[in-house]
């Protein structure tokens, strides 16, 4: 099974994705966090966080493009369903309606820190998009 590879114009591409391959990691991180704030969140995300992994394979090939995945790409799917259903599990604890709101602030040496249940649920939308879509791309990738 051989990948997909540009050709001549390799070297200048492979430089271009090494530049921004961590950046589109990091932009997808920061509008994760801010979303629950402000618009972003967990989808847009997660489709930046693909939009590295898909130029990674463009450049690298779809075998180290998956090689650079956390987990494998079904499995970071299954993590994010898995912690976004956990996001509802607070409310059910504090007897409201799946999925509903809980906030509050964790108090560490004097310092207020926020959390928030809707922080763990775009969490998982941001995995779960990311994995799904990755398997996409890379199942796309291995049939060039």
């Amino acid at each position: 099974m051989s990948d997909f590879r540009l050709g001549s114009r390799e070297i200048l591409v492979e430089q271009l994705v090494r530049l921004v391959y961590r950046p589109l990691l990091l932009a997808a991180l920061v509008v994760w966090f801010r979303g629950h704030n402000a618009p972003g969140g967990g989808f847009i995300a997660g489709l930046l966080a693909v939009a590295a992994t898909a130029s990674y394979a463009l450049a690298f090939g779809g075998r180290a493009a998956r090689a650079r995945l956390p987990l494998a790409p079904e499995a970071l799917a299954a993590l994010g369903v898995g912690m976004s259903a956990l996001a509802g599990v607070p409310a059910i604890i504090a007897g409201q309606p799946f999925l509903t709101h809980v906030s509050g602030e964790l108090h560490l040496s004097g310092v207020a820190l926020p959390w928030s249940t809707v922080m763990l649920f775009d969490l998982g939308v941001m995995l779960c998009v990311w994995g799904g879509l990755a398997a996409l791309v890379l199942a796309l990738w291995r049939k060039t």
